[in-house]
């Protein structure tokens, strides 16, 4: 066994701070892109004449290309290696991201954005992976929370920079900071080495003749099953995160009549709740099991969204924004902590990747359907629509029996 793997004490192995350290960075800059759409939404839309639906488009197209990369560089992560794949995949979307500044009209946007979505979709299963291969089980759900964590860092500079930068020099110049990653690939490439884990499955692969294939994830009737549920868990989880943090600050702008700098507090105060929330789930998800843990947040999600639409002031938007983001972003972080304990190291990245993307070009069109909500009914219907979502997801992953067996395993 893998020497950081085997360590039980809280203190990191210089290996095991690398891996955070890069997958935390690079979740944090792929965050930091998102986010730089969510802010620029209202500005591209006055500047280019175009409906909420197209807006809500181009993060519903990102998503599509997320499943993209995620599929290609899932295989390829368990393939040729994680640490590689990782890199390439960083500057991918930072090239991508860094062109949107010269972009001028609708279609330049969709197409850097579906390439931004390929790196960053990509990215995601890897570095998971990583944190997986680097940690004991019973540490995974707090490690892969703390990477995400790191990323809703990225969305709180995103925030801050927004507030700075949109009103002095616009949109274009928000995404000129997409050359930032580019740092980040170079650190990876010299520092970080592939997992004593993923070696070992790589050869035990090759020996048996097991090919790296989508068909693995689907390979019995139970396993068919598992990915599919979990698939219609990350649907859910990706439609509310993309349709509170992409359109509410929009929302904010219009129906409390707040300034860009003031829905930029707003996002600070609700990304502030996601990280703890994240913190607190991790620990529930490693001692008492992916079901208590989802089935808490989960039914707590799907009440606390309608508190959005009693807030009449600004510091009653700011505290309500806090415990909607503890309670419907806390469980991101633990879909990779689950993902990886339940399919095995040769498919691991191809798992993740495959599980998340297609949760997100699905669940991405939450965007394009909050839009069109937001054009024809109050802000009640358009929160009620994804309290549903938060209710199918729950009755989704009490009826996973490998999530069932992951929980026992902790009693």
């Amino acid at each position: 066994m893998q020497k950081t793997v085997a360590r039980t004490t809280d203190q990191l192995s210089h290996e095991q701070k690398l891996v955070m350290a890069s997958t935390a960075s690079g979740f944090s800059l792929e965050n930091m892109d998102i986010m730089f759409l969510s802010f620029a939404l209202t500005p591209i839309i006055a500047e280019l004449h175009i409906s909420s639906g197209a807006a809500g488009l181009i993060g519903s197209i990102t998503n599509v290309g997320m499943l993209v990369g995620g599929a290609l560089f899932g295989i390829l992560g368990d393939k040729i290696g994680r640490v590689k794949t990782f890199s390439h995949t960083i500057l991918i979307f930072a090239v991508a991201t860094a062109l949107m500044a010269f972009a001028n009209n609708i279609w330049v946007i969709y197409a850097l954005r579906f390439l931004a979505g390929i790196g960053a979709g990509g990215e995601y299963g890897v570095g998971i992976a990583l944190i997986a291969e680097s940690f004991n089980h019973d540490r995974i759900g707090r490690m892969t929370s703390v990477a995400a964590i790191g990323g809703q860092i990225g969305a709180i500079i995103a925030a801050l920079a927004a507030a700075w930068i949109l009103p002095l020099w616009g949109w274009h110049a928000l995404f000129l900071i997409g050359v930032l990653p580019v740092v980040l690939t170079f650190f990876v490439r010299k520092h970080l080495h592939e997992s004593a884990a993923f070696l070992a499955a790589k050869k035990e692969a090759k020996a048996k003749h097991e090919r790296v294939a989508f068909s693995e994830l689907f390979k019995t009737r139970q396993l068919a099953l598992q990915t599919l549920g979990l698939m219609v868990m990350t649907i859910v989880q990706i439609a509310g995160y993309f349709g509170l943090m992409n359109w509410l600050p929009v929302i904010v702008q219009k129906q409390q009549g707040l300034s860009v700098s003031g829905s930029a507090l707003w996002m600070v105060a609700t990304i502030c709740g996601m990280c703890l929330g994240m913190a607190v789930f991790g620990n529930i998800l490693d001692h008492l099991g992916p079901r208590w843990a989802f089935g808490l947040f989960l039914t707590a999600s799907a009440l606390i969204v309608f508190a959005i639409t009693l807030a009449r002031s600004s510091v009653v938007l700011v505290i309500i924004g806090a415990i909607v983001g503890f309670c419907a972003n806390g469980m991101f972080g633990g879909y990779g902590a689950v993902i990886s304990q339940l399919y095995p190291a040769r498919i691991r990245s191809t798992a993740n990747n495959v599980i998340m993307n297609v949760g997100r070009a699905i669940g991405g069109f939450s965007s394009v359907v909050i839009g069109l909500l937001m054009d024809h009914y109050n802000l009640v219907v358009t929160m009620g629509f994804l309290s549903l979502l938060y209710v199918i997801s729950l009755v989704t992953m009490l009826s996973l029996p490998g999530l069932r067996q992951l929980s026992v395993k902790r009693a």
